[in-house]
């Protein structure tokens, strides 16, 4: 396999992790609650396939790049890579978000301290 032809089943993988992020994403905002497992399902796949294609990537010497074509195809490959880290970024807020809704009203807030006990601090620190 030539780096340009690893480069590409990478991109491709690229590809199809984005649309799942985006999958992942408009479910999230639509059903205020966690993935279900088909989506999970698919995430392990693409984990393993992500693997394979890492592998085959390592695998080529650094230094065999085919030249003119192969770095605005990596600079694709690295756009893609960090639009799927930002949405990624994303739904986990999302998912953070949803989880503590679920909790029972969020994160609990600590109660302000006594105004005696304030100044009490004040008048020793001053």
């Amino acid at each position: 396999m030539t780096p340009m032809q690893a480069l590409q089943l990478h991109q491709d993988l690229c590809n199809d992790l984005h649309q799942l992020a985006l999958e992942e994403n408009s479910y999230l905002q639509q059903h205020r609650r966690t993935p279900d497992a088909t989506l999970l399902a698919k995430k392990k796949g693409l984990l393993a396939r992500l693997n394979e294609t890492l592998a085959a990537l390592r695998a080529q010497p650094r230094h065999s790049a085919e030249g003119a074509p192969f770095r605005p195809a990596l600079d694709k490959t690295r756009a893609r890579i960090l639009q799927i880290l930002q949405l990624d970024r994303e739904n986990e807020q999302l998912l953070l978000r949803f989880s503590l809704a679920g909790t029972g009203g969020g994160v609990a807030v600590a109660a302000s301290p006594a105004r005696s006990i304030l100044q009490k601090i004040y008048q020793r620190h001053a």
